[in-house]
Order: structure tokens, then sequence, then C-alpha cells
């Protein structure tokens, strides 16, 4: 349980200052096309005291990123939308270092008069930003490719900056200078100081208690050790490129080993943008011990298996059932299989992400973005037809382990259940599957079951932190004995064609991002195939049993066509 608790991490940097400049009232009808770019980068430079473009490998780096999402967005005159824009910025951060940027989750609605962004930038972006944002271009131009990246540059620069102000508050509390430069076991000290201060929520008494105790150090932060050599590595790769290449006015400090505040902002800057990719194998050995109770290949694993493990071998599946329930994390369709928990979500939980700040989380990698991905540059618009999707997903794999064959292929075969739900998903929309939707996310969910996340519809589950969630995220050892009981109980020796594994599924369509452009289908015809696709699924119940603890229940078998579902 402390290992649990140590890892509710919740608490931030602290916040530094705007510019009193940016402070003020703006009148957002002053604002005109030609002028949006400049503010946005006015407004970021002025903002972190820099006031110059960024690099131009930088941006192009992020628009090579951006361009294949943003070539299957719907789009009017060639600009998109706010809430495509929101959605763009996402999923940019969760693929080059699963960064969630508070304010940004999926989970949070947006609409014309709110921008779900208000975490970030009540926070830290002045005034000005969000009245540019908000203003009437915005609304009636809506942003192209170029404001998207000027988008992402803001938001890199104001994470950077964040950080600074941690690490200045670090110098501080060692009593050093940020204006001397520092050795090498001085840097490391400050590195490990603000490592702890980065990743544990806790007092400041709490941390200076922490720093001192090695040993209850290494207990409360998994992998402390490595973690120090994660950050001095960074420092050594830092010194390495300033001996290739000397930076101005700085011989002396290179050739002697030394460092700026400048290079230790630096060196935790990256840190950021990196730890993921470090942190990554914990993220897999628990996909791993998930897996391993997934007997059916259906991306889940019942509740009760799950506290079974917490009790007798990993205590990382500790949280409780009512916060599970919160995050979206349990399948509690079956009335006979009972709550499961879903492989993808759970590892996507922000239950599970290792760092938590006032501006972003720190989470395992979402193993969905690259299938989207793939389909994206296969189909390089808004929306496409099952056949093409079908032809595209049957040449993918979507593996769990390197030694896993079994569902290396999905099943998609025309006759086949997950190729008729496509069909419904199309008539749904007029003929064609939109890329972003609710209903094609969850087909993929279905496709590749332990790499998609199930998608709920949004407002339905919730970004909580486990310390913004309380006390009660954590189950209580009754709780998790009175489930796991009911593990040995269970007695399923049958196929994945002969469980409930689509249960779950829910035909009601909802967009990402605005499709008005692409789809005009009526809303009496969603409804209608709507209610069809719920009626094929329904209509799958015939008779036949199986064993489910020993009690005989009601089973349901294929209908004509070879479509099974269960």
């Amino acid at each position: 349980m402390l290992l649990i608790t140590s890892l509710a991490l919740a608490s931030g940097p602290i916040l530094g200052r705007a510019s009193n400049k940016f402070l003020g009232p703006l009148h957002p009808s002053s604002v005109n096309k030609s002028a949006f770019q400049a503010d946005i980068m006015d407004a970021m430079g002025s903002m972190l005291g820099c006031g110059g473009q960024a690099a131009p490998e930088k941006l192009q780096a992020i628009r090579n990123t951006l361009k294949p999402m943003w070539s299957t967005l719907p789009k009017s005159a060639g600009r998109i939308d706010r809430r495509s824009l929101r959605y763009l910025i996402h999923r940019y951060f969760m693929q080059v270092s699963s960064l969630m940027i508070r304010g940004f989750e999926p989970t949070r609605p947006v609409n014309d008069s709110f921008w779900g962004v208000a975490d970030i930038l009540s926070q830290r972006v002045p005034a000005y930003v969000e009245s540019v944002l908000e203003s009437r271009h915005a609304k009636e131009h809506g942003f192209g490719l170029d404001d998207t990246v000027n988008m992402v540059v803001m938001l890199e620069e104001l994470i950077f900056d964040s950080e600074g102000s941690l690490l200045d508050k670090v110098y501080a509390d060692q009593r050093k200078a940020t204006q001397q430069s520092l050795s090498q076991d001085d840097l490391k000290q400050v590195l490990e100081a603000y490592m702890v201060e980065w990743m544990v929520d806790a007092e400041p008494e709490d941390v200076e208690m922490l720093l001192a105790n090695r040993t209850m150090l290494a207990e409360v932060v998994p992998h402390f050790d490595g973690l120090v050599d994660f950050a001095a590595g960074r420092m050594k790769g830092l010194q390495f490129a300033h001996s290739q290449n000397v930076p101005k006015g700085r011989a002396r400090d290179t050739w002697e080993n030394r460092y700026s505040f400048q290079d230790a902002h630096q060196i935790v800057g990256g840190i950021t943008t990196s730890f993921q990719s470090y942190w990554q194998s914990e993220c897999d050995n628990m996909k791993s011990a998930l897996v391993s109770m997934d007997e059916h290949n259906t991306g889940r694993v019942p509740l009760s298996k799950f506290y079974n493990t917490a009790i007798n071998t990993d205590w990382r599946f500790g949280e409780s059932e009512v916060y599970l329930r919160e995050l979206g994390v349990l399948d509690e369709s079956s009335s006979w299989l009972g709550s499961q928990v879903i492989i993808p979500n759970y590892i996507q939980a922000t239950s599970n992400c290792i760092v938590s700040t006032a501006h972003y989380l720190v989470c395992c990698q979402n193993e969905c973005e690259s299938l989207l991905g793939e389909i994206e540059v296969a189909v390089a618009a808004p929306t496409a037809s099952p056949s093409d999707i079908l032809k595209i997903v049957s040449n993918m794999t979507g593996q769990t382990t390197i030694d896993d064959d079994d569902e290396a292929s999905p099943r998609l075969a025309p006759e086949g259940m997950l190729a008729m739900q496509l069909q419904q998903v199309a008539q749904t929309n007029g003929g064609m599957v939109p890329l972003h939707g609710r209903l094609f996310a969850q087909w993929l969910h279905f496709v590749f079951p332990r790499e998609c996340p199930f998608p709920h519809k949004m407002g339905a589950v919730s970004a909580v932190t486990p310390s913004q969630y309380g006390d009660d995220f954590i189950a209580n050892n009754e709780d998790m004995r009175k489930h796991a009981s009911n593990a040995s109980a269970m007695l399923i020796k049958v196929d994945k064609e002969d469980t409930q594994w689509m249960s779950q599924w829910n035909p009601e369509e909802e967009f990402s991002v605005d499709y008005s452009s692409e789809l005009s289908i009526p809303w009496r015809q969603r409804l209608f195939f709507g209610v069809g696709g719920l009626l094929l699924l329904v209509g799958g119940a015939v008779g036949g049993v199986i064993h489910w603890g020993g009690k005989q229940t009601p089973r349901q078998s294929s209908i004509e066509g070879g479509v099974q579902w269960i």
C-alpha cells in the first residue's frame, strides 16, 4: 500500500508569473486573420521572456508528426475547428512523449462556449492568448496547420517554463545560486532533488526527509537508482554535445565540466520529453501481467483475477472498484461475466501515469496511436469505405507479445461479426466510416482489444488522478478478498467466440471533430441505423448453455450469415 500510495502523483511545479503586459483586458474583435499567427507567437514569446520564433527544424519536425493526422481531419476551406485543434494537440503529445496535457483530455467536453482547457490556460497562459483563441477569427475561420504547429510550440514552451520554475525552487532549497555554474556532483544533487519533487506528491518537509534517507527513498520511488542514472545520462549527453560544439562564452565551463542553470533547465526539459520511453518497460511489464490473465484474448480480465493478483503477486493492481469505474476501466455489460478490467483502458488510466504535474501527466504509451496512424496514412481522408478499411486492417498486426501469434492478424472475414459491425458503422454515417468517430474507435478496440482502449461517451468517465479522487482510490483488503474469492469458482473452458466478448458494444455515434461538412445524414436515419445495429447484436440471442461457476447460463450463438454475436 505504501508503494501504491507513493505513486498517487498529482502535485505539480510551482507556477511562475506571466508577463503583466498581457494580463489586461483585450477586445477579441480587434484580432484579424492575418495577425493570428503573429499574435500567438508574440504572446508566447513575451510570456516566456524570449520573443523569438522556434527553430525551423523544430517547426518542421512538429509539422511532419501532425501531417498524417491533419490529412484525415474534416476541414472547411482548409481549416479545422476548435474541437479538431484540441483533439489534434492531444494526439500529438501522446504520440511524441506520452504527455497528457491537462485540459486537453479526450474525456473533457468541448463546445463553442467552453474550450476545455481551463486548467492549463487559467494557470499559466496569459488572458491575451486565451482571448485570441476564443476570438471570432477562430470561430469563423478556424485554424490552419501552421496555427496548430504554433499552438504545439506554445504549449511545449509553457511546459518547459514550468519546469524552470520547479528547478529554480530546487536551487533555492539547496542554497545554490542560479547565476553560478555547478560541478557535476552539485548538479547531480540538484537533479536527484528535482526528480523527487517532480514525481512525488509530498510536503516540503517530507521531501527533505526522503532526500536524507536513501533507504526510504528507494521504497517510495520505484527504481530510484535507475532514475538517477537516467538523469546522469542526460547530463553526460549535454556535456558531450557541448564538447562537440562549444557554446559561445562557455569554453571554460565546457572543459571543466561545469553546468549553468540553463544547462540544468535543458536537462530537465529533456527528461520530461523522454521519460516515458525510459519508463515504458514498467508499462510493458504491467501489460504482460494483465495479458497473462486474459485467457480468451478479449482484452479483459475478470475483476476477481485482478484483485487476486494484487493480493498474492502484484501490488500494482490495487485501485478500488469505484475508482476503476470512474476511470472507465471496467466492463460491466455482462450479467454473468461480472465486472472485467479492460486492459488498454487500465494501462492508459491516470492511475498509471507515473508523473502528474499542474500542466501534464506522463503516462504509458498508447499503442493504438500507431495502429490508427497506419490507417490514417493509408486513407489520407476523413472517411473511408468499409471495404478499404478491412483491406488495410487485415494486413496490420496487433500482437501483445513477441511470442503471441494467435491474434497476430485480426479475423476480419467479410461474413464475420467485426466486418458486419463495420458495415453498420458506415450505414449509421451515410455509407462511409468516419475515422474520428466513437464507433470506429470502438470497432478498433474489438479488433485490437489489448491495444486500443474502449471509447466511452463524452463525459461518461474522467481522467481524475488518485490524489484528486481521494483516499477511496485504493481498494481495502476486505473488498479485494471478496472479489478474489470468486476467481477459483470460475470454470471457463470455452473459446473466445463462446463468451460475451462484444457485449459492451454501444451503437451511439459521437465525434471528436466536426464532421458537419462531411456527413449530411438526417438524424432519423442515424437513429434507424443505430437501433438497427443494436438489434443486430441482440438478435443473436438463441439457445445453448455454457458452464459458469457450475451454473447453467443462457448462451447467445451465431445467426444466419455466419455472424457470431455472443
